[in-house]
């Protein structure tokens, strides 16, 4: 039984890109490959041996991501001290991202880590990162978050930030009783 009315039509799904399609598979895929190896280092010695293995990740990330953080507070400090904006990071965020990596349980992490802690390593992946960057914001779309960005730097060249909030006082929005009391 049809009632006449017509069927909705509703737009068409935009595609998923390829990051978000594989990226839960990759995932998983790496978790299978992290327990596959802890296995098989647990068959070939001990299973106190990989726990070892674990504890020392553990507290070898925690120290990276803490002289990590030490460094980029340090880092800050001094350039308030001198009236400016701290230059390049130096490194520190991926020696943190390197520490959280060595803190993940598994070898192939460990791996990833420990190879991120190497400067030469740092400085390819930041300068990559950088030019990356640059690109996305010149291939911005107008009125994109990217636009914005760039037209901020072009109008703001000291980079000052003014916060605020705009509130028009209209007639029609008055509340119409008397306000609630403020408590705590």
């Amino acid at each position: 039984m049809t009632t006449g009315a017509p069927t909705p039509t509703y737009p068409a799904r935009p595609r998923r890109s390829r990051v978000r399609t594989f990226l839960p598979l990759g995932i998983a895929a790496w978790l299978v490959l992290e327990i596959w190896l802890l296995t098989v280092v647990a068959d070939a010695t001990s299973g106190f041996l990989v726990f070892l293995l674990l504890l020392a990740g553990l507290v070898l990330g925690s120290v990276v991501i803490k002289r990590a953080g030490r460094r980029a507070f340090q880092a800050l400090n001094e350039a308030l001290q001198r009236g400016g904006t701290p230059a390049s990071g130096g490194g520190n965020g991926l020696m943190m991202l390197g520490g959280l990596m060595i803190m993940l349980p598994g070898l192939i992490s460990d791996a990833v880590g420990l190879l991120l802690l190497i400067p030469p390593v740092q400085k390819a992946l930041s300068s990559y990162a950088e030019r990356a960057f640059d690109r996305k914001l010149r291939e911005a779309t107008p009125g994109s978050f990217g636009d914005a960005y760039q037209q901020a730097r072009m109008h703001r060249p000291d980079g000052k930030v003014v916060q605020g909030e705009v509130i028009r006082d209209e007639p029609g929005d008055a509340p119409e009783g008397p306000r609630p009391p403020l408590t705590r």
